[in-house]
């Protein structure tokens, strides 16, 4: 696949998480009872700079946490003798029964990932509300899901891929169409 064009650079990225982080705070009337979750591993990224964010804007700290979904997924090929799926672990300490979860991904595609998501979350204990933020949502639902909170909408073909580098993993902040 080769790079077809550039969408978000890093003030872009920026931009987009500073708006989220507002969002979450209105939509929430503060951040009481919420929790945010990032799906590792770029959505635990992005899910870390809006705490920092949400922390700059509302003197306080939110309480966070990290979910790797592979287990959940339902797209696992069949295991073999020497391909078995490792167990990851989930990095949530605080209880969230009655919290308000909210999910943090880089790119919303076609729901598979968020519904796997939200089962590892009703495994940990009963939410009174997910919410899902993501930075990019590039349409073709296969599900019925939507994004709550959206940083930017990029509309793709099926050939298209969107692909997001955070610094924390790639060296650099940038999403990008790929063909």
């Amino acid at each position: 696949m080769v790079e077809k064009a550039g969408i978000l650079d890093e003030k872009a990225i920026t931009r987009a998480i500073t708006r989220i982080a507002h969002e979450i705070i209105e939509r929430n009337k503060g951040i009481d009872d919420c929790i945010l979750v990032g799906i590792k591993t770029r959505g635990a990224f992005i899910a870390k700079r809006l705490a920092e964010k949400i922390e700059q804007i509302e003197g306080k700290p939110i309480l966070k946490g990290e979910l790797d979904i592979t287990l959940y997924r339902d797209d696992l090929s069949v295991k073999t003798k020497n391909q078995e799926p490792l167990v990851q672990q989930v990095d949530i300490e605080h209880n969230i029964s009655d919290k308000k979860v909210i999910l943090v991904d880089d790119v919303l595609y076609t729901g598979r990932t968020v519904r796997a998501a939200m089962d590892a979350v009703m495994d940990l204990g009963r939410p009174a509300q997910i919410q899902l933020a993501v930075l990019v949502d590039r349409g073709h639902r296969e599900l019925p899901i939507r994004a709550d909170f959206v940083g930017k909408n990029i509309p793709t073909s099926s050939n298209e891929r969107i692909v997001v580098q955070m610094e924390e993993s790639d060296g650099s902040d940038r999403v990008a169409i790929h063909e």
